[in-house]
């Protein structure tokens, strides 16, 4: 068995590839080696964090179907589910993003009433949205998803002014919408 030492292992071109073994050999590193990736890996068929990661310690885990999981101090190791999409924009006059996450815009529909649209499609429509708006407190203001679909969540915010029952439907300077699946 021969034995190498070296510091620095490149390839011969600049855009060369280094190939470690032949088909069906099997490398094996060492225990107590740290491997350290200052670029993209990739052709790994397991990935190192699911392997040694341990929830159990208050680390984060991902389990077998891929589901984060962590503690969080709460005492016991849950799934965590993510905010797949959020947006914060202006409803009055010219509909206007200030800053979301997964959201490539707004469509005016109308008076209050507003679409979000994903910038990435959810699996499906079983997610579970909320809209909130920075307001008038004098009245009393309900908002509402009207509908869910894999490409676009709609909502829609109303109030009813002192001593009215009647629903009515005002643009928001700030209207905020979240989804999370």
């Amino acid at each position: 068995m021969s034995h190498v030492k070296t510091d620095k292992l490149s390839a011969r071109t600049a855009s060369g590839t280094i190939t470690l073994g032949e088909s069906g050999e099997t490398l094996t590193v060492p225990s107590g080696v740290v491997l350290t990736n200052n670029g993209t890996a990739t052709g790994f068929s397991e990935p190192a964090y699911a392997a040694n990661a341990s929830a159990s310690t208050g680390a984060v885990n991902v389990d077998a179907s891929d589901n984060l999981q962590f503690d969080s101090g709460y005492g016991s190791t849950a799934t965590a589910y993510g905010c797949r999409a959020w947006v914060n924009f202006n409803g009055t006059g010219t509909v206007a993003i200030r800053d979301s996450g997964n959201v490539s815009s707004i469509t005016d529909l109308g008076t209050a009433d507003h679409q979000v649209n994903f910038a990435t499609a959810m699996p499906d429509a079983n997610y579970a949205a909320t809209v909130s708006h920075v307001g008038n407190t004098s009245a009393n203001w309900s908002e509402c998803v009207r509908s869910l679909t894999t490409t676009s969540v709609e909502v829609i915010y109303k109030f009813t002014s002192s001593g009215s029952s009647t629903l009515q439907a005002d643009d928001r300077n700030t209207i905020c919408v979240m989804v999370v699946r």
